[in-house]
Parts: C-alpha cells; sequence; structure tokens
C-alpha cells in the first residue's frame, strides 16, 4: 500500500509540477509578446517623429531660400 501511494503520489507531484511549468511559460510568452508590441510602437512613432522633422527641416530651408 505505501509502495502504490508514493507512485501515486510522484505521478502527482510530476503533474503538477507540469502544470505549473506550463502556465509559466504561458504567461512568459504574454510578456515577451507585450514586450514586441511595445517595440513595434514605439518604432512606428520613431519613424513618424523622424518623419516630421524632415518635413519641417524641409519647410525652413525653402523659407530661408525663398526670402
Amino acid at each position: 500500500m505505501v509502495k502504490a501511494a508514493s507512485i501515486l503520489g510522484s505521478l502527482l507531484v510530476v503533474i503538477a509540477l507540469v502544470i505549473a511549468l506550463l502556465k509559466v511559460l504561458i504567461g512568459f510568452v504574454g510578456f515577451l509578446a507585450l514586450a514586441i508590441k511595445i517595440i513595434i510602437f514605439l518604432a512606428f512613432v520613431a519613424v513618424i517623429a523622424g518623419v516630421g522633422f524632415l518635413i519641417l527641416r524641409a519647410w525652413k530651408e525653402n523659407r530661408k531660400r525663398a526670402e
């Protein structure tokens, strides 16, 4: 009886550890997805700001030439 209980107990512990590991892995993948989304958003904002800066600089240069 003790040997059967220890085998069943060991099996339950292994299953619980696998479930905990999968839970942590799902959380980590969610964190990585969020980090990638933030990086993509920041790159998009940087591109828009860069284009705006280039347009403003070109506009100022054209005003100087026109004077």
